[in-house]
């Protein structure tokens, strides 16, 4: 009988409220949304499913449990109280990582420390020897402390969900795969619609909307730590992958085109399509702004212009977002979104936005402009 497990996806911060949409589309609907995480319940099940298909979370974690700890040893004492056995087998690899804010436990180091000794000290008694061979399967474990609490996981994913496995070379500077996707989940686009990235670089954009267009697992070309743990069975990844395959729509039309000024930047795009088995399936151009011409009517333009901490000198910046204005001044029935940490963007787009989203490329504090533009005649 599957077990009920709690989980915890985490997330850059503002994109809390799309990951948890996701999940919800995903079947789990009890759960809590907290800064830069959502946890929710699911089975072993979930743990495939929501490893295959949430596009805009960094990872999915095991809550083995939360608890206060002002003290060593209170962190000691918490930490071995919690079921390990239950998950980490005897000759598994458990490493264990930290991290420390706003709490009087501070050394990380230390922490890291005492809760490897808490595990070990409980596997002890389940196990009943001294010596564990650490030469199985991996289960990374994380002591997080803020706030004086304690959050006790094992990491499901292992790398973080962004990379997705096509990505063999990137540029300068790449936007995430999940930022890249949070975006076109927040437009609302769908495949009637065109959509146009005119600063495209190594394709990211492009290549995420073409995922959702043919609604293509973004796990599916990779693989997850836990694949190996005895909690989640082979036959349980194999039915999470099979339902994934069988989801995919590869016959739907995409109207999706991206562009940079950049040869080398299409070059490295060109690559991850092909990688991402979608070569010849959107167009991808070398073309200056000021050359571009999207066509159709009622699209999506989704772009992450350079901008000074990312790409490029300051006037270079002023040019590419003036050349912007003048592209889109002509494109009424286009709705925007334009990822941004400028001040002056809405001066060069000469108009307010409708609505701004703060979100965060890398460390960078960026808004996302949003240009509401009218919705498709219903067919």
């Amino acid at each position: 009988m599957p077990q009920k497990i709690e989980l915890i996806a985490t997330c850059p911060m503002g994109l809390e409220a799309v990951v948890a949409r996701e999940i919800r589309d995903l079947g789990y609907e009890e759960m809590t949304v907290e800064n830069g995480r959502v946890r929710f319940f699911g089975d072993e099940l979930a743990i495939c499913r929501t490893n295959l298909w949430l596009r805009t979370a960094d990872r999915v974690l095991v809550l083995m449990g939360q608890f206060k700890a002002t003290t060593f040893d209170e962190l000691f004492e918490g930490t071995k109280a919690l079921a390990w056995p239950d998950w980490i087998p005897n000759d598994a690899e458990f490493p264990v990582e930290g991290r420390s804010h706003k709490s009087q436990l501070s050394s990380v180091p230390a922490c890291q420390g005492i809760a490897k000794k808490a595990v070990v000290e409980k596997m002890k008694q389940r196990y009943g020897t001294e010596w564990f061979p650490e030469n199985g399967a991996r289960y990374v474990i994380e002591v997080a402390l803020l706030n004086d609490i304690a959050t006790l996981t094992i990491d499901t994913t292992g790398p973080s969900l962004h990379k997705r496995g096509y990505r063999k070379l990137v540029t300068e500077a790449p936007l995430k795969e999940t930022m890249a996707a949070a975006m076109i989940l927040l437009s609302r686009w769908s495949v009637e619609r065109p959509l146009y990235d005119p600063f495209c670089g190594s394709g990211t954009i492009p290549i995420e909307a073409a995922m959702i267009g043919w609604n293509i697992a973004p796990g599916l070309r990779r693989s997850f730590p836990s694949e190996s743990w005895g909690n989640v069975p082979r036959k349980l990844w194999d039915k999470a992958r099979d339902e994934a395959f069988d989801a995919v729509k590869d016959n739907v039309p995409l109207h999706i085109v991206g562009s940079d000024i950049d040869p080398s930047a299409i070059a490295v795009a060109e690559a991850a399509a092909k990688s991402a088995g979608l070569t010849n399936q959107f167009q991808l151009k070398v073309e200056p702004i000021a050359k571009a011409r999207p066509r159709g009517d009622y699209g999506c333009l989704i772009t992450n212009p350079p901008y000074g901490e990312r790409l490029g000198e300051a006037p270079d910046v002023e040019l590419a977002l003036r050349e912007l204005g003048a592209l889109t001044r002509p494109m009424p029935s286009w709705s925007l979104f334009i990822l941004s940490p400028s001040t002056q963007l809405e001066h060069y787009m000469n108009r307010r936005a409708d609505k701004k989203r703060k979100l965060f490329n890398g460390r960078i504090e960026c808004n996302l402009f949003q240009y509401l533009g009218p919705l498709p005649p219903r067919r």
